[in-house]
């Protein structure tokens, strides 16, 4: 499936794997927070109102939806920046490299979907949450798979990064097309205006990024107020940084990419993570679990994903599609579906957007993506350790 790696993944891989590890801590420390004496300042602080700007001109919202509106917009940039790269001269390039992990991300959204919408139907308001576990979390799936070492194949990697990528760029359709509020006519027309003086700042092919910035601050605020979710303005911005194969690793966008990565993995991420894994667990019980909402992200994340992705790939490769990956068998490659099921903080973003009208949902929602999350990660990891020593060399 593989050939030749390429220098970015590398450096992509080893980011992403340590970042996950930091996300896990910053999701411990959420859980035991909010269930101390300290919950009522957690929640409180999460709660409260911030402005951001000069006099009258600027934006009052409260730190949850600066971390997860304004935050996740960077995040949102950053992974625009890596899904362009990547299509024009990285793994996904190749269209016969990227059959297999397209075919398979498609299966690992449909499926999980569908488990959660055969719980949850008749009920139009838990319905909204069909989307939730068709997400993936790319540093904390990575990080399981680098605790594996070389027992895994650098082709499994690849793959499931690959798979991760896609993942993301149909999360960002998905909320793009299905989690916009009212649109606003005044806002929307502001947003293409901003989008075009872009897109002929990149036909110049300007290097500086202050003048993608600036017209990326206004963009922000446009569509933040014109109904589709601010996150979307990273999307679009990132998606107008000029990217030239010639230039190689000295383009604008690979120079921003390795810039923000840091931040985005050590600061951004962490951050989310802990504002929004705390859930208070007084009064649960294994029957809160059974609820319409957290079994069907459970269900959705541990079988769902699993099954999508391993059976999407099963017939793409036994009918000729796609390749198995180099070195790999069809147990450990069903680990590596397994850890597809790891939803965590982009499932959490999700739904967040999913229930923004009905947040009495959202401590089901949290239960069922950290169970949902917890169950792939055990048994992914613990299938690959026991496998892999078959096929080392």
């Amino acid at each position: 499936m593989i050939n030749y790696i390429s220098k970015p993944f590398k450096w992509f891989f080893k980011l992403e794997a340590a970042s996950g590890l930091v996300l896990l801590f910053a999701a411990i420390f959420a859980l035991w927070i909010s269930n101390s004496i300290y919950s009522d300042l957690y929640f409180s602080t999460l709660e409260k109102y911030i402005f951001l700007g000069i006099n009258k001109f600027g934006l009052k919202l409260s730190v949850l939806h600066w971390i997860n509106d304004a935050l996740m917009a960077i995040f949102f940039f950053f992974v625009t920046l890596e899904i362009k790269r990547e299509f024009l001269q990285g793994e996904l390039s190749n269209i016969k490299q990227a059959l297999l992990p397209i075919i398979a991300a498609v299966g690992g959204m449909l499926v999980p979907a569908l488990f959660y919408v055969f719980i949850n139907f008749g009920d139009s308001e838990t319905l909204n949450g069909w989307a939730i576990p068709s997400a993936t979390d790319i540093a904390f799936s990575l990080g399981v798979l680098s605790l594996l070492g070389k027992r895994v194949p650098l082709s499994l990697k690849v793959f499931l990064t690959a798979l991760a990528i896609i993942d993301d760029l149909g999360a960002i359709v998905i909320i793009a097309l299905f989690y916009s509020g009212d649109l606003s006519v005044k806002y929307l027309s502001l947003m293409l205006l901003a989008f075009i003086i872009l897109l002929v700042i990149n036909k110049f092919n300007v290097k500086k990024f202050l003048p993608y910035l600036i017209i990326g601050i206004f963009l922000w605020d446009f569509t933040h107020n014109s109904g589709i979710h601010a996150t979307i303005a990273g999307v679009l911005l990132a998606s107008c940084i000029p990217h030239r194969k010639k230039e190689h690793d000295y383009s604008l966008l690979v120079k921003l990419e390795h810039s923000i990565s840091p931040y985005v993995a050590y600061f951004i991420m962490p951050l989310f993570a802990f504002a929004n894994a705390g859930v208070s667990l007084k009064g649960l019980s294994f029957s809160s679990l059974l609820e319409p909402v957290p079994l069907g992200i459970l269900l959705g994340l541990f079988l769902g994903k699993q099954f999508g992705v391993f059976l999407f790939s099963y017939f793409s490769i036994k009918f000729g599609f796609a390749k198995m990956p180099n070195g790999s068998n069809w147990v450990n490659f069903y680990g590596v579906g397994v850890l597809t099921g790891i939803g965590f903080t982009m499932s959490l973003f999700v739904g967040n957007l999913a229930f923004v009208q009905n947040m009495e949902y959202m401590d089901g929602v949290k239960i069922g993506v950290l169970s949902g999350s917890l169950l792939s990660t055990l048994l992914g990891y613990f299938l690959l350790l026991f496998t892999s020593k078959k096929i080392t060399k």
